[in-house]
């Protein structure tokens, strides 16, 4: 069992696309391709390489994708560290059923 400072919370990509109805902060962290080939619309792209660079308010929830779960786990606890409130989204864009846009 993992302590307390070691979990990051996490929701469903469903839950997720009842929160973007809203001002959310999401993050998507896979390459900049990956992104260009398909993303959420209120989603920035931090890829995971460049999230220690990541400067956003500390106040609110920052929530965190990549394709599969793995890599926003990883971005979810670096950024965890560093005093945000992460979410991450699990099962990623290969799970997202909602509408997502190409390009920058």
């Amino acid at each position: 069992m993992f302590g307390l400072f070691n979990t990051v919370p996490s929701i469903s990509v469903t839950e997720l696309q009842e929160r973007v109805k809203n001002t959310i902060h999401l993050l998507d962290v896979r390459t900049p391709g990956e992104y260009r080939s398909g993303h959420i619309l209120k989603a920035k792209n931090v890829p995971l390489n460049k999230i220690d660079d990541y400067k956003g308010s500390l106040t609110e929830d920052v929530y965190v994708i990549c394709q599969s779960g793995m890599r926003s786990k990883k971005a979810a606890k670096i950024l965890q560290k560093k005093g945000y409130n992460v979410v991450n989204i699990r099962g990623g864009m290969s799970q997202w059923t909602g509408q997502i846009r190409g390009g920058k």
